[in-house]
């Protein structure tokens, strides 16, 4: 008999686990298929999270002996998102002038406070049919034993997609892979029921993924229309050959034609892509090219089809990275540096507004670059700009790092080319910059926002915001949970929000101090959740806590984080960064989970107060947009008064005679 029922207990331990891993899965796949399928939805990949949040914790919230109707059409929703997409394609449409959005589509589809509490809204429903699979079974077991179960479905997830990602698989072995995990959830009962939508899910992904041209990197949806590549549905880049970027007037070749005392020897192109500017550089004369490129694919695309062929000349040495790490870690120093067209079309996690590039034009990027320039050397970015506000931006921020203005080529309409030598005598220019108007605020690493005009929430955000607090609002309503009974667990609805702060804060840090590439992304998610593992694996093993204790050491923790500046965590060497970054950004999370695993253990309804602290996430996703009016460094003060509140609210629970459960029921078996 106590062996059957061990068994029965690890039965539910192992479905927990295939439940959490599905849920963590199918949201981060969601985050990386909707935004390169519906255009001008992965700078917003944010609000796929949020949604993510929400159907999760509506499905923790929702009881036990309600909403199995949810669990039975679970794949439907899902089905349905992808269907609709593949075959009824959608735009996020966006005439903001107060934030850039880089693209060359025809702006079409219905405005962004229409389409994206659309899909936040189709998220939240898949994600709360998935959440419920994943409640009912968290709640069989003791919450700590359950909430470890829960984490490690999480790592499971969470390691999965980014091996998927690092092997560049196409969306249709995603699908497969949700597919067949919600199979074995949904059990026998629901085979046909299940097998349907999933099916045509499936098969809408393999036609996708078959479609000529078409390819994924760790980053985007590629479609080659050689010789142009377009990501995520956008053009992005196109090759050409030599002869057509050494034409006169060419933007490829305005810094060799401005530096001409320069010698060109070596080479550092950032944003190497298809390798224009590579082919450039070598006809030249460089001796040596050192291409930085962020993705894979878009390097690999280049070396296979550049007519130019600059990839294959032994003088080109190829660094998969990110160019703000790369300039970080070498000690070379080049005659020019070259910034082209680094226009990223994403955002680093979907936790953030940091995009791929943003740290590439700061201040301290600026700074870094001059450091790596030879005597007498150049340093050269182009785009296409859009306004006059951004060219003035980087022109001014340019002028101030090098002492004197930089010279300005301009193509068309806002397309130029900013061009600084070391010194005046190191540049020969046509034209010097000369601002339009009002020179904006250089970005900086702690308010890494090149494209936001000025230090404020565009009022497309918050418009966007308020349409989801309204759909958050009127989901709980429906679902029919009461909202008085979730008030007890305040502290934990706060506790969420300050998590998912001290999470995209930390996502934030190592993007800086190694690089905005998935990889680190993958990483710190992945370190974040063994953080959290270990405090609930502490706390299992300890019949009692000291709570203020903790709280202490929380705060004091995160206190350290926020007296030390980024530029002095960056200056150390690659071990000592790497230790001190771990350090700062692990120690607030273990003791953090140290306290929430205690009143998780404590709780009366377990399962309502993870829900209550998943919506609490929500919360903490959308305050992350106050970074874009007071920088990064400054949440980690809102943090600590979010986590101050949550000790707060919970003495005022003992106070008011919560019931506790017993402690021997609390702690596994």
């Amino acid at each position: 008999m106590k062996l059957s029922k061990t068994r029965q207990t690890d039965a539910v331990r192992w479905k927990l686990l295939l439940a959490s891993a599905t849920m963590l899965f199918v949201e981060l796949a969601l985050i990386r298929w909707a935004g390169a399928n519906v255009v001008h939805l992965s700078y917003f990949s944010n609000f796929i999270l949020l949604g993510s949040f929400l159907g999760i914790g509506l499905g923790f919230l929702i009881p036990a002996a309600r909403g199995q109707w949810l669990k039975r059409w679970a794949p439907i929703p899902l089905a349905v998102l992808v269907v609709l997409v593949r075959e009824y394609p959608v735009q996020v449409r966006q005439n903001s002038s107060e934030v850039l959005f880089f693209t060359s589509v025809k702006v079409t589809g219905l405005p962004e406070w229409v389409t994206l509490p659309a899909i936040f809204l189709l998220t939240a429903v898949i994600m709360t049919a998935i959440g419920k699979i994943t409640a009912d079974y968290f709640r069989l077991l003791p919450p700590l034993d359950a909430y470890r179960y829960d984490l490690l479905g999480g790592l499971t997830g969470s390691v999965c997609f980014a091996l998927l990602s690092w092997l560049r698989a196409p969306s249709v072995v995603w699908g497969l892979l949700a597919a067949a995990a919600l199979l074995i959830l949904g059990g026998r009962r629901n085979i046909l029921r299940y097998g349907i939508p999933l099916t045509a899910m499936v098969a809408a992904l393999f036609v996708e993924s078959t479609t000529a041209g078409s390819s994924w990197s760790p980053y985007y949806k590629i479609q080659l229309f050689n010789p142009s590549i377009s990501v995520n549905g956008i053009p992005h880049q196109a090759m050409a050959p030599l002869h057509v970027l050494l034409e006169e007037n060419s933007n490829y070749r305005q810094a060799y034609d401005q530096t001409p005392a320069n010698p060109h020897k070596r080479v550092l192109v950032i944003g190497a892509g298809n390798g224009n500017d590579v082919a450039v550089a070598l006809a030249y004369g460089a001796e040596r090219v050192d291409a930085v490129e962020i993705d894979p694919r878009l390097q690999q695309i280049g070396a296979q089809l550049h007519p130019a062929k600059p990839y294959d000349d032994p003088r080109v040495h190829v660094h998969i990275n990110d160019g703000r790490a790369f300039l970080e870690r070498t000690h070379t120093r080049y005659d020019l540096v070259v910034l082209a067209l680094p226009d990223s079309l994403t955002l680093v996690s979907g936790a953030s507004n940091l995009r791929l590039e943003s740290y590439l034009f700061t201040r301290q990027a600026f700074e870094a670059a001059r450091e790596h320039l030879a005597p007498n050397g150049a340093f050269v970015m182009y785009n296409y700009y859009r306004t006059s506000w951004l060219v003035d931006r980087f022109a001014g921020s340019l002028n101030d790092v090098y002492g004197h203005a930089p010279c300005m080529t301009t193509f068309g309409q806002n397309a130029a080319v900013l061009m600084a030598g070391m010194t005046p005598a190191d540049q020969s220019c046509k034209q010097t910059w000369q601002p339009s108007g009002a020179v904006p605020a250089a970005a900086s690493d702690d308010h890494p926002f090149p494209y936001l005009l000025h230090r404020n929430i565009p009022t497309l955000y918050l418009g966007v915001l308020g349409a989801i607090l309204l759909v958050s609002l009127l989901s709980v309503r429906l679902t029919g949970v009461r909202i008085r009974s979730t008030l007890r667990y305040t502290d934990m609805f706060l506790l969420g929000a300050a998590f998912m702060l001290l999470e995209t804060k930390n996502v934030i840090n190592f993007a800086l101090y190694f690089g905005t590439t998935w990889l680190v992304n993958a990483l710190v998610f992945i370190g974040v959740l063994l953080a959290v593992l270990a405090g609930v694996e502490v706390r299992r093993r300890l019949p009692r806590v000291n709570q203020p204790l903790l709280q202490v050491l929380l705060l004091a923790t995160l206190a350290v984080a926020w007296l030390v500046p980024a530029h002095a965590v960056l200056s150390l060497p690659f071990a000592l960064r790497l230790a001190a970054a771990i350090a700062l950004a692990f120690a607030p999370v273990f003791y953090a989970n140290l306290i929430f695993s205690d009143r998780l253990a404590l709780a009366p309804d377990p399962t309502s107060a993870f829900g209550a602290n998943l919506l609490g996430a929500l919360t903490g996703g959308a305050l992350e947009y106050l970074a874009l009016v007071t920088g990064y460094q400054a949440l980690l003060l809102v943090v600590a008064l979010l986590y101050m509140g949550a000790f707060v609210a919970m003495r005022f629970a003992r106070r008011a005679g919560e019931p506790v459960r017993d402690e021997a029921v609390a702690r596994p078996t």
